[in-house]
């Protein structure tokens, strides 16, 4: 690979997929500029027995930028978008690829309005990531992102070449999408029970969820995904197969008392049911449970 043609790179949020991307370009050597929220000398990430540290500065003021990049990763939670939407418009130029490193199926819909200078391609994120009390990140397992098969994609794959993350272009991003939003909405009855993945082992949690993630799948089928009917036992097996202290983003964020990004995991399923006609009774209970948590009042 030509490495002297290797885009200029750019992660808006270092949280816990952030870190991860950062940390893999960095020991690339393809050091990416870090913008965030809070100002930050570096970013850690600890991946089996190998302790990354990633050069800061982390930049907190999008008005201080003075040159657009060719790709943004955007790892902010969907909740935070209209936040990140200043780092957007200061580091997007007309040829910049942004690619959205978040959850639900909705990434192009809900990005784009905020930056109108580039070109948003939607990621799906299978690592798993856990922010620690330090600050520093947990990459509990290998690194990987699906991008669709568009030419757009191509500055991805190229920037995360021969890096610790595996880059796939999926040539039915649609189907992907769908089954990590499933294996997404399920985990959303973490952030009810707060616990963790153990929780999965009980056989009353276990049935519900089985029940829960076939009516998600009868949605995503109608809206053009490809998955059969084995799928939810698989994504439950995967809970169940997990170390049982393993948590996900949204339970992390009921924990701190953060707003949860109920709609995009959840509601989705409730919301494109209605469209196509289809009962969601499950999902109508537990995306009003997650909202309550989320938004109050109360």
């Amino acid at each position: 690979m030509d490495t002297e043609n290797l885009a200029s790179v750019a992660v808006v949020g270092p949280g816990a997929i952030g870190t991860t991307i950062a940390a893999a370009l960095h020991e690339a050597g393809r050091a990416p500029l870090l913008c965030g929220r809070t100002p930050r000398d570096h970013l850690a990430l600890q991946a089996g027995d190998r302790h990354i540290t990633v050069p800061g500065p982390v930049l907190a003021d999008p008005a201080r930028l003075e040159r657009t990049v060719d790709l943004v990763f955007l790892a902010v939670k969907a909740t935070q978008t209209e936040a990140a939407a200043p780092w957007l418009a200061a580091l997007s130029g007309p040829r910049t690829i942004v690619c959205a490193l978040q959850n639900g199926v909705e990434q192009v819909e809900r990005v784009s309005p905020h930056c109108p200078g580039g070109r948003v391609v939607p990621a799906i994120v299978w690592f798993p990531a856990q922010a620690q009390p330090d600050g520093s990140v947990r990459l509990r397992g290998e690194a990987r992102l699906s991008v669709p098969d568009i030419p757009e994609s191509r500055v991805i794959v190229e920037a995360l070449h021969g890096t610790r993350c595996l880059v796939e272009r999926a040539a039915d991003f649609r189907s992907l999408a769908w089954r990590k939003l499933l294996q997404n909405a399920a985990a959303g009855l973490m952030a009810l029970t707060q616990r963790r993945s153990g929780m999965y082992a009980r056989a009353d949690i276990a049935a519900l969820t089985l029940r829960y993630l076939r009516e998600c799948l009868s949605v995503a089928r109608a809206e053009g995904a490809a998955l059969g009917d084995e799928v939810p036992r698989a994504i439950l097996d995967k809970f169940l197969a997990s170390p049982a202290d393993m948590g996900t983003s949204i339970l992390a964020d009921r924990e701190a008392g953060r707003p949860l990004e109920w709609d995009i995991r959840n509601g989705v399923v409730a919301r494109r049911g209605r469209a196509h006609g289809i009962p969601t009774p499950i999902s109508d209970v537990v995306v009003a449970l997650l909202a309550a948590a989320s938004d109050g009042p109360g």
